[in-house]
């Protein structure tokens, strides 16, 4: 069984700076991938940004720029980095953690808010 705890969510003005960071433990594999997702008000759950275990990254157009993933494999840690700030990033966003090929290993995090507002 796999756990992910978030923490770094919170309230802050537009153009501010917040780093989440997610700890998972349990049988955890340096190629997993790892992953963050956001599900704003009245919106579906997107993906925001992902890293392999190699490092690769991919990130949704809207955070392009602003937004940085990555890990500490030896902490088995997955950080992201959040710039520039907007409303439009207000959302509970959850860490994800998959393994390549096994479907079922697939494990979620409880989710920690992130509001932007003056």
């Amino acid at each position: 069984q796999v756990q992910l705890v978030e923490s770094g969510g919170g309230l802050v003005q537009p153009g501010g700076s917040l780093r989440l960071s997610c700890v998972a433990s349990g049988s955890i594999f340096s190629t997993d991938v790892m992953a963050w997702y956001r599900q704003g008000p009245g919106k579906q759950r997107e993906l925001v940004a992902q890293i392999t275990g190699g490092g690769t990254t991919n990130y949704v157009d809207s955070v392009k720029g602003r937004f940085t993933i990555s890990r500490d494999n030896a902490k088995n840690t997955v950080y992201l980095q959040m710039n520039s700030l907007k409303p439009e990033d207000t959302a509970v966003y959850y860490c994800n953690i998959r393994r390549p090929f096994y479907t079922y290993f697939d494990y979620w995090g409880q989710g920690t808010q992130v509001t932007v507002s003056s």
